[in-house]
């Protein structure tokens, strides 16, 4: 029974015994301290909602303090001043707690990448989105994807920028805004914070890529890697692929096997990894194609083709190729992974065989010209064609001129 009196004091509420059926004490506002048979005292709010009678529970004393569970039930009666009912509200933010508490990043880029798998991204993709996820995982992994806020991927970011790992912190940003994006599809959060951070990252300077573009010196080059190749063939098959592709390194090192046609001598390079983010056919020359089949023999036929060492879930690391030109005594002073490109785009644009469509096209570099893009949507497929057969005919014929007097690629060979 509700024993009707004035305002409960906390001495009052310590001494209170229980009885043989529960003991209602009340406070006012609708405060009651039910007191059960078990000594047990718990706060209840009395209200009336839509006209019918309702209970609150309130918490249970002494966690719960006489002046906490007036400062609960004031917040009640607010909610009912405004026709709300105090019970759904406490329901409904269970739930969303609940729900939050499921919707933590890491669970929402799992659910990302099973979408992506389902969709079938190359293995690749897949793989290198993974990495960057797993970076992610200790700092925002658990998190409630809807509680993370710009600073906190901001700190996710600067802590690659700290290791100089800027291109692994730029990568990371593009992550995790697909994370958010696709929460945002399902109504999981509203928006995605990593937006705000562009500029947040400093950006590393463009830097000239040292290349060897003297015909003769190349074909020592060429001669050099084709050694390298006998006693490492994996990492000397891609320098080799290298000066018959001349593709971006990162391009080629993480390569997989779906990506080849063979058969039909193509090499479809998906847009995820593609510099400007579009797919990017390269025809391949029958020397390509031989080097290939050679390699499918040993890490093939499915995963990267350029597989780190000992690691074949993960691809060659950057430095592999660049590595082994310093071994080869050529100093990067004087050529790079990267300088295979500009070294091809050199002698290409001199032969004055191939137009600059097809040269630029093969290059995969974007025409800033709109009317020329449009003209050449094609990619000049059957020029590029001829171009690479011819190219590969012409680095046999560099390496196998007997040219003296070939200019010294380094001061001093690695021993």
């Amino acid at each position: 029974m509700v024993r009707a009196r004035d305002k409960l004091t906390d001495l009052e509420i310590r001494n209170a015994k229980a009885g043989d059926k529960i003991r209602k004490l009340v406070d006012g506002k609708g405060l009651q301290l039910w007191i059960m048979p078990n000594g047990g005292k718990y706060w209840r709010y009395d209200y009336r909602h839509l006209g019918k009678r309702k209970l609150l529970a309130l918490g249970t004393y002494p966690a719960v303090s006489l002046e906490k569970a007036r400062v609960r039930v004031d917040e009640a009666r607010s909610h009912v001043a405004d026709d709300n009912d105090p019970s759904m509200i406490r329901k409904q933010k269970k739930a969303e707690a609940h729900l939050a508490a499921d919707n933590t990043f890491g669970k929402i880029a799992d659910q990302l990448v099973a979408k992506k798998k389902k969709d079938g991204l190359a293995t690749v993709t897949i793989s290198k989105m993974e990495w960057i996820l797993g970076k992610l995982r200790p700092s925002l992994g658990p998190r409630p994807i809807a509680s993370i806020r710009t600073p906190d991927v901001i700190q996710a970011l600067k802590k690659e920028e700290k290791a100089d790992n800027l291109e692994t912190a730029r990568r990371m940003r593009t992550v995790i805004g697909e994370v958010f994006r696709f929460a945002m599809q399902h109504g999981i959060v509203e928006n995605d914070p990593s937006a705000a951070t562009k500029g947040s990252i400093a950006i590393r300077k463009p830097k000239h890529h040292a290349a060897i573009t003297d015909p003769k010196s190349y074909g020592e080059l060429l001669r050099l890697v084709d050694d390298y190749a006998d006693r490492q063939i994996i990492t000397g098959s891609a320098l080799q692929l290298m000066a018959l592709l001349y593709p971006r390194p990162g391009e080629l090192r993480q390569a997989a096997w779906d990506e080849f046609d063979l058969d039909n001598g193509t090499w479809e390079i998906p847009a995820a990894r593609m510099k400007l983010r579009h797919p990017h056919v390269k025809p391949l020359s029958r020397q390509a194609v031989a080097i290939l089949r050679r390699l499918h023999q040993i890490t093939g036929p499915k995963g990267y083709v350029f597989p780190a060492l000992g690691k074949s879930g993960r691809p060659m690391s950057e430095n592999t190729m660049n590595l082994a030109l310093r071994r080869m005594g050529i100093g990067s002073e004087k050529h790079s992974s990267h300088g295979f490109r500009a070294s091809a785009s050199t002698m290409l644009n001199a032969s004055n065989l191939f137009s600059i469509d097809a040269i630029e096209h093969s290059l995969a570099h974007q025409d800033r010209d709109a009317v020329r893009r449009a003209y050449a949507r094609g990619d000049a497929m059957t020029e590029r064609q001829k171009m690479a057969q011819w190219w590969a005919d012409h680095l046999d014929h560099l390496r196998g001129s007997s040219a003296t007097n070939i200019v010294t690629l380094t001061k001093q060979k690695a021993s």
